[in-house]
Formats: structure tokens, sequence, C-alpha cells
């Protein structure tokens, strides 16, 4: 009789068994735990003993929702089809909803990883209203498992080889963050034979989104902003508002840019990657580092120029009394907005508590106008903001179409969304070309 049991993140089998190797150390064969599903499915015809898994207990569920719309249960059905996939759905479409129906609907342990706390929270508090259940949370501050339980993609990457044999399901919400050469080790190290992955945007400009589908399966369900536009989501228009710089500031821009660009000819840097080559040759070249700090100080001066204040402050004035969420690339920009136009902020540095405060103040609509960097890109659920207004950001397509989704959510049959990007004439047009291809 084949035995198998779970070792750190690993099946180990007293036979060969698919993707297995011989471990002369322990006498056994070793797979990781991401493969106990095919190891399954090869044994069931023979005789075996699974000595693998310690689930915690579930009751029985019974989720309270309202109606799914029709591209939710088509997104649930083709996932039950393999139990194991991706499920691309916009901000604002529910990606939540198919989770936690799909969750009622295989009633196992299940394990929700999230990239950050504010999602834990928001998790949970979605598993308590929707099912009545009261879920384990699983953090640096708690360490509580029960038959769902939440977790942060950095928590469960320190105690992988704890959780690994501990659930059937496991939901990696945005997923996309899966693929990182650390949290990699997450789908690498859990057993759980069911897993579903939930995002707006499954690439990653680094290309590292091609090792996805082995860590939690392939996108099974797809819709996009277009396709939900109007109808599930709020109809919007993106606006574009193209400043120059002042003249002193073009002057110092022109100066450090090429300061810059010059370093990557006379070096012959080239190629996608030649910020990333740059950053590694810093650590050894001064010059280098002035050329990295040269290219932070021109885009600091393209992000951050008056010009950009003076559009900023007639936008605030024509949405008055509209739910306004501002993004911008650096916290140091997002402190001066606040300072200039006296409105609330939430950065990575502000704290929990007042994060919550501020949120929960949006929400109500004692604050109108929020300002951030990088925090409300994803998973923070604000249902009433109709405009949105980008000061500065990457090329990436992925926090432009989350940015976008942040004002989609339908809060009336009227409700119209806006999102404004204000771009100097510099090197921060590519920029924007180049994110805007996500829409």
């Amino acid at each position: 009789m084949i035995t198998l049991t779970y070792e750190g993140g690993t099946v180990l089998s007293s036979e060969e068994v698919p993707n297995s190797i011989y471990d002369p150390r322990v006498r056994m064969y070793r797979a990781k735990g991401m493969f106990y599903r095919k190891i399954k499915e090869y044994l069931i015809d023979k005789e075996y003993d699974d000595r693998c898994l310690e689930l915690p207990e579930l009751p029985e569920l019974k989720l309270e929702h309202p109606p799914l719309r029709s591209y939710q249960k088509e997104a649930i059905e083709a996932w039950i089809q393999e139990k194991w996939g991706t499920v691309v759905l916009p901000t604002g479409a529910g990606k939540t909803l198919v989770a936690l129906k799909i969750i009622e609907l295989m009633n196992v342990p299940t394990l929700i990883v999230t990239p950050t706390l504010e999602l834990v929270s928001q998790w949970e508090r979605n598993i308590k209203e929707g099912f009545g259940y009261e879920p384990g949370i699983y953090t640096g501050e708690v360490k509580d498992v029960r038959g769902i339980t939440i977790t942060t993609y950095a928590s469960a990457y320190l105690s992988t080889e704890y959780l690994g044999n501990k659930f059937l399901l496991v939901v990696f919400d945005e997923v996309h963050h899966l693929p990182s050469p650390s949290y990699s080790q997450i789908g690498e190290y859990l057993l759980a034979p069911y897993r579903l992955g939930l995002t707006a945007t499954f690439e990653r400009e680094d290309g590292l989104h091609k090792i996805a589908p082995e860590l939690v399966g392939n996108v099974v369900y797809r819709a996009d902003l277009k396709e939900l536009s109007g109808k599930h989501l709020a109809p919007f228009e993106i606006k574009r508002i193209y400043v120059d710089l002042d003249s002193d500031e073009m002057e110092e821009y022109k100066k450090h840019w090429k300061t810059y660009t010059d370093f990557l000819k006379k070096e012959k840097i080239r190629g996608e990657d030649m910020l990333e080559k740059l950053i590694r040759m810093s650590g050894r070249s001064k010059e280098a580092r002035e050329a990295l700090l040269a290219r932070i100080y021109a885009r600091r001066i393209a992000f951050g120029s008056r010009a950009k204040y003076r559009v900023l402050g007639d936008l605030l004035m024509l949405h008055r009394g509209e739910k306004i969420i501002i993004f911008t690339e650096e916290n140091e920009q997002v402190y001066e907005i606040s300072k200039r136009f006296l409105v609330p902020f939430i950065t990575h540095e502000t704290k929990k508590r007042e994060r919550e405060h501020v949120l929960d103040s949006f929400r109500r609509g004692d604050y109108t106008v929020i300002a951030t960097s990088k925090v409300l890109n994803e998973g923070v659920d604000v249902p009433d903001a109709s405009v949105g207004i980008v000061l500065g950001g990457s090329g990436s397509k992925r926090e432009y179409v989350q940015r976008l989704g942040r004002i989609l959510r339908k809060s009336s049959k009227d409700k119209r969304a806006i999102l404004y990007e204000i771009i100097s004439r510099t090197v921060e047009i590519g920029t924007a070309r180049r994110r805007r291809k996500g829409v």
C-alpha cells in the first residue's frame, strides 16, 4: 500500500508518484504540495493511505447574497468545471461575490490570501455578513486557523509550511501578486487541490504571470470594462489634460533628464529592463547613482509641476460635492496636495485606525475628497466615488485599470464616472500612453 504524508510543504510517498523525486534522507519520494491534486488523481484506482491533511472543522455554509448577475454565474460555472483557475473581472464587478458563492458551493476548509491588511478586514466583514460565520485571521498580530481563514501574502509566505495541509480550497485575491519570486512559494507548498485566482488584470508587466497557471490555473473566465460598462458598471469617460511646465521647472527638468539619458547612451543601456540594469549598477557606480537620482528628480518635477496643481484646483471646484479620489505616484505629492487643498490622505505610512476613519468618513460623505499614492489602487471598496484624478503614476496597465475601477461601481442608475489624467508635456506623455493600453 502506498502511504502519503505531509512534511514542510511537500508530499512524501512510499512509492514513486507523479512529479516526485527520491529523497535518500527519508527514503521516500518527495513532491511539492501543489502536485497533491495530480498525485491523488494518479492514485484513484490504487490502494493508498493518505495521512497528509489536518483540516479544521467547517459547518454547512449558506450564503445570503443579492441576485447573481449573468456574467457572475458564467464565471462560477466556468470555474466549477475545473475547480482550478483564475477569474478576471474589472474592479467593481463583484469578484468577491463570485468567490463567496464558490466557497458556499465547495463547502470545504478554505484559505483566502490577500495583499493587504485592509483587504483582510474587508474579507472578514464579507464572510461574517454573507455566511454569519466568524472566520479565522492569520496575520502578524493574530494566528487563528478556522474552517475559513484569511491571511496576507506576506504572512502566508512566512507560514506556508504550517498552513500547507489545512485547506482544500485556496482563494488568491489580487492573484497577480502570487507569481513574485517569494510569494510563488505559497502556491508551491499548499496542498489545496481546489484553487481560485481573482484579479482585474491577470498579466504582469514583468512577465512573471507565465508561471501563474501551474500555481493557480489558467484564466477560466474573463470580462472587460467595455463589456460591463453601462449595464453592470457605471458608464465612464476618460479626459486627458496636458500642461506645460513653468520655464524654471522645464530648465531643471531638462538638466536632470539629460544627465540620466546621457549615462544610458554612454553605457549603451537599452531595452525594457534598462531601469533594472541602472538600479543594479547604482550599487557599485557613483555615476550610475547620479543618473538614477537625476531620473527621480526629473520625474518628480514632471509629476508635481505647478501647472498640475492649478488644474487640480479647477477640477476640485468643478466637481465640488462629488466623491473624488486623487491618485499620485509618490507620498510626498500626496502630502503636498493635502496641505494645499486641505483634504485627507491615505498612504502606506498611514496608521490602520486613521485609514479606517478616513475611508469610513469618505463612504458616509463626511469627506468628499481623498488623496492617495498607491494604497487605494486595489481592493478597497469605495462604491460612491465617481471622479478620479491622476496626477502621476507608472506606465503599468494594471495600475491604470485598478484606478479606473475605483470609480466604476454603480451606486445609482444615473451615475456616470469620469477619470482625469493631468499629464505634463514631458516624458510623462509616453508613460501615460503605455498605461492606457490597459483600457
